[in-house]
C-alpha cells in the first residue's frame, strides 16, 4: 500500500520544489496541496492522508494550530518544513516525525520519509493488535476475559492463548509476554493488560511482574519482607515487598 501525503504551504514554489521531490518516492501518493491551514483542516478531515508536510507560518493557522484542530481525529504522521528553526523544539513537542529547513534538502528529505513510514507502519500495527484484541473480547462474550491476544511480531499479527502464558514484564512503553521458551512483545501498559487478563488466575507480584499462578512452584522467603517466586519452568521471579499483601492469596493456592 502506498503511503497517501499532503502538501501544506503557503508558498507556490515551496510546495512546487517538495512536489517534484516526494514524486521521486515511488510508494508516495500524493493526494493534494493546501496553500493555507484552514483549507488543510478541511482536506485532513475529508482525506485522512497519512503523512502531511507542513509548514508552519501560514494564512489565518500556523501548523500548529492546524494540529490542535485535528486533535482527537485521525491524527497523521507531520513533518514540519519551514524556514525558520526556531520553532525545532515546539515541532517535536507535538511529537513532529521530523523538520525541514527551506529550502529542504533531498538527502534530509529522504531521511524524513523513511522515519514517517516507520511510524505509519508501527501505528497501523499497533491499531490492528488493538482492534482483534477487542474482536476477540466480543466474540467472547463482552465482559468475560478474552481467551486469546492478538500480538503484532515482525510484520504479522500473533495470536496467543492466555493459558500459555507464564509470566508478564514490563518493558518500557510495552510489556513482554513469556509463553515457554518464547518471548512476546505486546505494546500496552502494565495497568492495561493486569486489567485484561483474568485476576483469578494472573497475579501482579511487583510494579514490572505479573505471574500466572498456575506455573508457581514454590515461595522462598527474602530479606525485608519480599519472596522469590519460583516458576515450575525454573524461572526465578519476586514478590515485592510492596505487594506482599497478595502473599495470603497465593498461599491460598495448591502450589
Amino acid at each position: 500500500m502506498k503511503t497517501r501525503v499532503l502538501i501544506v504551504d503557503d508558498e507556490p514554489l515551496a510546495r512546487e520544489r517538495l512536489r517534484r521531490l516526494l514524486e521521486q518516492e515511488p510508494d508516495l501518493e500524493l493526494l493534494g496541496e493546501c496553500g493555507d491551514g484552514a483549507a488543510a483542516v478541511t482536506t485532513i478531515r475529508s482525506t485522512a492522508p497519512d503523512l502531511v508536510f507542513l509548514d508552519v507560518q501560514m494564512p489565518e493557522l500556523n501548523g500548529f494550530e492546524v494540529l490542535a484542530k485535528i486533535a482527537g481525529d485521525q491524527m497523521p504522521a507531520v513533518v514540519f518544513v519551514t524556514a525558520f528553526d526556531q520553532f525545532a523544539l515546539k515541532a517535536f513537542e507535538v511529537h513532529a516525525v521530523d523538520y525541514l529547513l527551506k529550502p529542504v534538502n533531498p538527502e534530509r528529505l529522504k531521511a524524513a520519509c523513511q522515519r514517517a513510514r516507520h511510524q505509519i507502519q508501527q501505528r497501523q500495527g499497533t491499531d490492528l493488535s488493538q482492534k482483534l484484541s477487542a474482536l476477540l473480547a466480543d466474540v467472547g462474550g463482552g465482559s468475560k476475559p478474552p481467551e486469546r491476544l492478538a500480538v503484532k511480531s515482525t510484520g504479522k499479527v500473533v495470536f496467543i492463548k492466555v493459558d500459555d502464558i507464564d509470566w508478564v514484564e514490563a518493558a518500557d512503553n510495552y510489556v513482554s509476554l513469556h509463553v515457554g521458551n518464547e518471548e512476546h512483545l505486546h505494546r500496552e501498559t502494565m495497568s492495561t493488560i493486569e486489567s485484561t487478563l483474568p485476576a483469578g488466575k494472573f497475579m501482579r507480584i511487583s510494579r514490572s511482574t505479573i505471574v500466572n499462578v498456575d506455573r508457581i512452584k514454590e515461595l522462598q522467603p527474602l530479606f525485608h519482607g519480599e519472596y522469590a517466586v519460583i516458576l515450575r519452568s525454573g524461572t526465578r521471579l519476586t514478590l515485592s515487598r510492596s505487594y506482599r499483601e497478595k502473599l495470603p492469596l497465593l498461599m491460598g493456592k495448591e502450589l
